[in-house]
C-alpha cells in the first residue's frame, strides 16, 4: 500500500534463483527522502538489537538516513530479512502518525511539474489593465480570454509553440491548444481546448463545459490533457490582480486574469470610473524576446477592449 508504480511498468520481478537477503523491490518505484518533523539522529541499529537484525548493508543505510530503528521493523524478506520496502513503510507509518500526509495523484504530478519549472525555465512576467468597460453586463469572461488568446497568437506565433532545450530547437504550432487551469479540491488539472482560433463561440463554450464537467467527475480522457501549446489561468474569477506564472514544458507561455474591478482613469475628458481587467503573461525567456512577449499581450488586450 502507497507504493507508486509507474503506468505499463511491471509491478514486480520475482527472483527464480537462489534466495538474497534483499529482494521484492518495486519496479518504477521512486525512491523519495520523506521530510521529518525532527533533525535527524544517529540509527539506533548499530550498536546492540539492530546488529542483530539480518538487513543488507543498503537497507541498513536507508535506515540511518530515515532514522528508523531496525530492531522495530517486522522483516518480510527471505530468512527473516528486513528489505528496503520494509524500512520505507515503517518511515511512512512514522509520518503519518506525526500527522504528515503523502502527496499523492493530481498533488504529486502538480509539485513535480512545478518544480522542474522552476529548475528549468528562466521564466519572466509582463503585466498590463485591459479597459473592458464596454463589454456588457452579462458578457462571458471566459469566452472572451479564450477569444483573446487566439488573437495574441495569430499576432505573434512565437508564444504558441514548445522548446526543447536538450536539442536547443523550437516548434511553432499552426492550431492554439489552449491549456486552461480548473482548481479542484484534488488540485490542479489543465485540460486542452484545441483549436481556439477555427471554433465558433458556441462551440467553445460547449467544449469548455465538457472539459470542466469531466473534470468535475474525474471522468477525464487522458488524450484531453496533453497537447497544451499555451495556457490561460483565469485566476481572477477567485480573486487577485497580478501573478508571477508558471510555465509547464514544453510551452513557452501562460496568460493570467485576475479580477475584473473598477478603476479611476485618467481620460481626454478627465478622471473616470472603469472595468479593468488586469493581465499578466509570463514567458521563457531563453526562446522568448520581451518585445516579442509584449506584442502578445498587446494583441490580447486589443481584442478584449472590443465591446462586442
Amino acid at each position: 500500500p502507497g507504493d507508486i508504480v509507474g503506468v505499463g511498468q511491471p509491478l514486480v520481478e520475482f527472483n527464480t534463483g537462489e534466495e538474497k537477503a534483499d529482494t521484492g523491490t518495486v519496479v518504477g518505484r521512486l525512491e523519495e527522502k520523506p521530510m521529518r518533523s525532527r533533525p535527524p539522529a544517529p540509527a539506533r541499529d548499530s550498536a546492540t538489537a539492530g546488529a542483530r537484525v539480518a538487513a543488507s548493508p543498503a537497507v541498513r543505510s536507508r535506515a540511518r538516513e530515515l532514522d528508523i530503528d531496525l530492531s522495530g521493523i517486522a522483516p518480510t524478506g527471505p530468512g527473516g530479512a528486513v528489505t528496503m520496502s520494509d524500512v520505507d513503510q515503517a518511515a511512512s507509518a512514522a509520518m503519518i502518525k506525526e500527522g504528515w500526509e503523502p502527496v499523492r495523484g493530481v498533488r504529486r504530478a502538480m509539485a513535480k511539474n512545478m518544480a522542474a519549472s522552476h529548475a528549468e525555465i528562466a521564466s519572466a512576467t509582463v503585466s498590463e489593465d485591459a479597459d473592458v468597460h464596454g463589454w456588457s453586463a452579462d458578457e462571458n469572461v471566459m469566452y472572451r480570454l479564450i477569444r483573446a488568446m487566439a488573437a495574441g497568437a495569430k499576432a505573434e506565433p512565437a508564444l504558441n509553440a514548445w522548446y526543447d532545450p536538450k536539442s536547443n530547437s523550437r516548434r511553432l504550432h499552426d492550431s492554439v491548444n489552449l491549456g486552461i487551469a480548473v482548481d479542484t479540491e484534488q488540485g490542479l488539472f489543465a485540460p486542452v481546448l484545441t483549436d481556439i482560433g477555427n471554433r465558433t463561440r458556441v462551440d467553445l463554450l460547449k467544449g469548455l463545459d465538457s472539459l470542466k464537467g469531466d473534470v468535475a467527475k474525474r471522468t477525464i480522457p487522458h488524450e484531453h490533457l496533453v497537447g497544451q501549446t499555451i495556457s490561460l489561468s483565469n485566476f481572477g474569477s477567485i480573486g487577485g490582480r497580478y501573478a508571477q506564472l508558471v510555465i509547464v514544458a514544453p510551452q513557452v507561455a501562460i496568460v493570467g486574469a485576475g479580477r475584473v474591478r473598477p478603476d479611476v482613469v485618467a481620460t481626454p475628458t478627465g478622471p473616470q470610473i472603469r472595468r479593468i481587467l488586469p493581465l499578466s503573461l509570463t514567458f521563457d525567456h531563453r526562446v522568448i524576446t520581451g518585445g516579442e512577449a509584449t506584442r502578445f499581450l498587446m494583441a490580447v488586450m486589443k481584442d478584449l477592449q472590443h465591446a462586442d
